[in-house]
């Protein structure tokens, strides 16, 4: 901290060098601006310009300047040959203007004499200014004429990031409040300014409200805007705002004026001063009272931003007794900033509490603080608290040094309190015992009953407790050995799960004398604990009785839905069938297939999909299976089968769900094939190299509605067609939507295509990848093909 105050004190010192010579700055960079309007130099050229001519001259740098700045005239140019020049207008001025940057015959460069006139008129104006408001004012004054500007804006970057808005003109109150604080966003023109150290031109309207947050009430008000980083050294913190209503853009000569008018400002901005004075009767009436003051106090008034917010205190009086961190006392303090003397208010604690009492009233005391101190030459840590209270529009600052014996209390007192724990002494001779406060909290006991004996605390316990501590406590008496042993009370309305640990203190012949130790409420602890093995015994169960519904699911999905071994033959087609269970999860989907001739030779083929996973999915699956079997071989349509599946669906309790579902029906004798679905994807056609899916006929999804509306279609196959049925595992992927694994499937048919006995394995080792896919059921219908 005394580092840092060093720092702090050293940048202040500097500040009050360049405040004594605020016109030696000012008149240093008027002279270069001078030279640079004159020659066209760079900044670095003109100042090492005037330092040699200093010395060739063996005069001061100050002497130099002002010299230069009367001796100077605008260069004489050669008159071009042509008409005489044009005459002198109204007022005086020859018709070659800085703000346009047009002479009379067209041409749009000025001569430097117009610049080196209004860089001379502003820096005599500069020489009185004093603060950065009273800056903005005079920009404003005198770029009105020159460059057409209507309004300026100072900004300043804060150690925080943000700016702050430290002068206008022409901006009236409310939006200058608007603007006060500019926090750290992208999108702001000033920002980027600052950050390259170069101007930023906005001359495009239309353009600059995309890039940036346009300042203006509408933001169309100024249409052309420059935004001028003021150099100071290799950094720039200070950003000058040239603000127009009229549009267009910039000229050279005008940008050159305001670059020039930017590195004026940078010398005047180094010397202004942001310390205030505090009123001089008001100080020494306070400083009076405060002088005959004990300890440590100060006497603060509050310096605010324009938005009202405290930056800042200012010392107005002070006791004896302050001193900060470097040593100054009294009158090397009054007048200087708070921060600058004791950077450590500057914590969110306290400031915000001194805040807190300056604007309620109600005084603050923060919590001790360690603060080194200067006692006869030696340095020494010492604590202290720092109470605030208000006085008037003020604030009063006094700090209170804490013992040491009252910190140690108060250490020890707050480890207690978060511990949850207490300390305990028993004299095994004079039988005196203490207790701290927290372990009569512990035990719900009132002090005046006075602690307990040591022999006497096992009878204070849960009987099944009681005798793991009596033989402790016997074990510590008899022979010293310490002990640590959990047990539980009843206090408080409840158990409490305590901890005790305890050692014993040996006279000279090894006999206990005396007991130390400490008691603790571990009781939310050993809750978290319990609860944690209640949650493991029940998360083991819950995996058990998963894992028994799966098994048991699975073994009653392969006895309701066995699997053939190899293609079968129905009704002259060759069909094969897959079904592979999800890859994650400890549950047994529900989809399912069947194929089946029928008694008049026909062949069914039904693939369907029930909503959900585990017994009761299994369960309704193998409801739909043999009714939608029995339903057909009974002599019912294809629709009328769906229909009467949807009302089974819709009255059953037990298995009330939805699902999809795709029959088909197919005659050998036409090879006709009659299909419907219930909300199920449309089956797949391959035939002579070309792949297409069935359209759809009506039907919706079984169990949703109670009066759906079912089609049949009819496709006529031909020798060498192959046809798939298939349950949404097969195209349906989380991350996209099911038209792209209808295409992915039907490309992967055209690729996969072949005639062998296990024609479904390339194609679905093409398809199924990865652990997160659903259940796949499959059906492979082939047409043989006619004999040659």
């Amino acid at each position: 901290m005394a580092a840092l105050a060093k720092i702090v004190a050293r940048q202040r010192a500097e500040l009050d060098r360049l405040r004594d010579q605020t016109a030696t700055s000012a008149v240093v960079e008027r002279a270069k601006g001078a030279l640079m309007a004159q020659t066209g130099c760079s900044p670095d050229a003109a100042g090492e310009e005037l330092l040699q001519r200093a010395k060739t001259a063996q005069r001061t740098l100050l002497e130099e300047c002002w010299i230069t700045l009367g001796g100077l005239q605008p260069p004489l140019r050669p008159e071009p040959p042509g008409p005489p020049p044009a005459a002198v207008s109204d007022d005086g001025s020859m018709p070659t203007s800085v703000r346009t940057g047009e002479t009379a015959d067209g041409d749009d460069t000025a001569g430097p004499d117009d610049e080196f006139a209004a860089l001379s008129r502003l820096g005599q104006a500069l020489v009185h200014v004093g603060a950065p408001q009273e800056l903005a004012r005079c920009l404003l004054a005198h770029l009105a004429s020159d460059v057409e500007a209507d309004a300026v804006m100072i900004f300043r970057r804060q150690p925080t990031g943000g700016l702050q808005l430290i002068g206008h003109a022409g901006v009236d109150h409310a939006l200058a409040a608007q603007w006060s604080q500019v926090p750290p966003l992208s999108g702001i023109a000033a920002f980027d300014a600052l950050r390259t150290r170069e101007p930023h031109w906005l001359e495009n309207i239309d353009a600059d409200r995309e890039r940036y947050l346009l300042i203006g009430d509408p933001p169309g008000r100024w249409r052309s805007r420059a935004w001028l980083p003021v150099p100071s050294g290799d950094t720039a913190e200070v950003c000058v705002g040239v603000l127009r209503t009229r549009g267009g853009p910039f000229t050279p000569p005008v940008r050159h004026l305001l670059r020039a008018v930017a590195r004026l400002c940078g010398g005047l901005l180094r010397t202004i001063g942001d310390r205030q004075e505090p009123v001089i009767g008001t100080a020494r009436a306070a400083q009076a009272v405060f002088a005959s003051l004990p300890g440590a106090a100060l006497l603060l008034t509050p310096l605010r931003t324009p938005s009202g917010d405290v930056e800042d205190y200012r010392i107005d009086a002070t006791t004896a007794q302050a001193v900060d961190v470097l040593g100054r006392a009294e009158q090397e303090l009054v007048g200087r900033r708070i921060l600058e003397c004791f950077p450590s208010l500057a914590d969110e604690e306290l400031w915000h509490g001194c805040v807190h009492a300056l604007t309620t009233g109600e005084p603050y005391e923060s919590e001790p603080f360690a603060h080194q101190e200067v006692v006869a030459g030696t340095a020494g840590l010492a604590m202290y608290a720092v109470r605030a209270a208000r006085l008037g529009s003020g604030l009063i600052i006094t700090w209170i040094r804490r013992e040491s014996s009252d910190r140690q209390e108060q250490r020890l007192a707050d480890v207690q309190r978060l511990g949850n724990l207490g300390w305990a002494t028993w004299n095994l001779v004079t039988h005196e015992i203490g207790w701290s406060s927290q372990v009569f909290a512990i035990f719900d006991r009132d002090p005046a009953q006075g602690p307990i004996p040591l022999a006497d605390l096992p009878g204070h316990t849960l009987p099944e407790d009681a005798p793991t501590l009596a033989r402790a406590v016997r074990e510590l008496i008899g022979s010293g050995r310490p002990f640590d042993v959990p047990f539980r009370i009843w206090a408080g309305g409840g158990v409490r799960h305590l901890r005790a640990v305890a050692e014993a203190v040996p006279d000279v012949d090894g006999t206990p004398v005396e007991v130390h130790g400490f008691v603790q409420d571990v009781t939310a602890l050993r809750s978290v604990e319990l609860a944690l093995v209640e949650s493991e015994r029940a998360i083991l169960t819950q995996h058990g009785v998963l894992r028994a519904e799966r098994t048991l699911a699975a073994r009653l999905q392969h006895a309701l839905l066995p699997l053939p071994t190899r293609p079968v033959r129905l009704a002259g087609l060759r069909v094969e069938v897959a079904y592979l269970p999800a890859q994650s999860g400890l549950h047994v989907g529900g989809d399912w297939f069947s194929a089946i001739e029928l008694p008049d030779g026909d062949a069914l083929f039904v693939v369907g999909d029930v909503a959900g996973h585990g017994i009761d999915a299994v369960a309704t699956m193998a409801q739909l299976r043999f009714t939608a079997k029995g339903m057909v071989i009974t002599g019912s349509s294809l629709t009328g089968a769906l229909a009467r599946l949807n009302t089974l669906l819709l009255h059953s309790r037990d298995t009330h769900g939805t699902a999809t579902m795709v029959l088909a029906r197919y005659h050998p004798d036409e090879r006709r094939l009659e299909w419907a679905q219930a909300g199920h994807p449309p089956p797949l056609l391959l035939r002579d190299g070309e792949v297409r899916y069935l359209g759809r006929p009506r039907g919706m999804l079984l169990g949703a509605a109670g009066t759906p509306v079912f089609e049949e279609a009819e496709c006529l196959l031909r020798p060498g067609d192959r046809l798939i049925l298939y349950t949404d595992g097969l195209v349906e992927r989380p991350t996209e939507g099911i038209d792209s694994g209808l295409e992915r499937l039907a490309e992967a048919a055209l690729i996969h295509h072949t005639d062998g006995p296990s024609s479904l394995a390339p194609l679905l080792a093409a398809l199924l990848e990865g652990d997160g896919r659903d259940d796949v059921c499959v059906l492979d219908i082939r047409v043989p093909t006619d004999p040659a």
